[in-house]
């Protein structure tokens, strides 16, 4: 049984922006502008999605149950500086800054981003993301890497040089713990556990 592969196809102009996103067909494909930069990936895997899903149940919930923060998932708009817009698999809005949550997009930057990397098109959350993440200044940025079962988390954004000057990997047996949110934490096997389908 074969799959098919994501695939990540850009454009060679560098003159899109929100309005040109606006006219985009919805179907089923994920279309981003960074940089002016249009950004095409075909759909993620069930694995990819299912993960997606234990972010926002043992990540999500519990924060919104507490009231701190709205948690979001893809598909959604993300608009903030250099990304006009981005659509991350997962974030997190503090309460206080609700304001940004506007005409059915997140218009600013979010406290914190996660992106669930896809195998064929890694380079698009390890690289292209990170840096367009870091200049905007996400405070936050965590990297959920399935083929090892770990969670890169990166902060301090260098917003000058497009960096994340702080990482740390937390491994499967680990508990996952944001770095800039005070109890937002779980195990990082929980967010890989009980998929009927892991292939990437």
């Amino acid at each position: 049984m074969t799959t098919t592969p994501d695939l990540l196809m850009r454009s060679l102009d560098t003159t899109w922006d929100y309005e040109r996103w606006e006219q985009l067909p919805d179907d089923d494909r994920r279309y981003e502008v960074i940089d002016g930069i249009l950004y095409m990936t075909t759909a993620p895997s069930s694995f990819h999605q299912w993960i997606i899903r234990m972010l926002d149940r043992h990540i999500g919930t519990p924060a919104e149950l507490r009231s701190e923060l709205y948690v979001l998932t893809a598909p959604i708009g993300l608009l903030m500086p250099g990304c006009d817009p981005v659509q991350p698999d997962f974030l997190l809005v503090r309460r206080e800054r609700a304001g940004i949550l506007a005409d059915r997009r997140v218009r600013g930057v979010p406290d914190l981003i996660a992106e669930v990397l896809s195998p064929n098109n890694a380079e698009q959350d390890t690289e292209i993301k990170r840096a367009a993440y870091a200049r905007a200044g996400v405070p936050e940025y965590w990297i959920v890497r399935p083929a090892t079962r770990d969670v890169l988390v990166c902060w301090q954004p260098d917003q000058a040089l497009g960096t994340y000057t702080q990482e740390r990997c937390y491994a499967a047996g680990e508990q996952l713990v944001a770095a800039t949110f005070a109890g937002v934490a779980a195990p990082v096997d929980a967010l890989f556990a009980g998929a009927p389908d892991t292939t990437l």
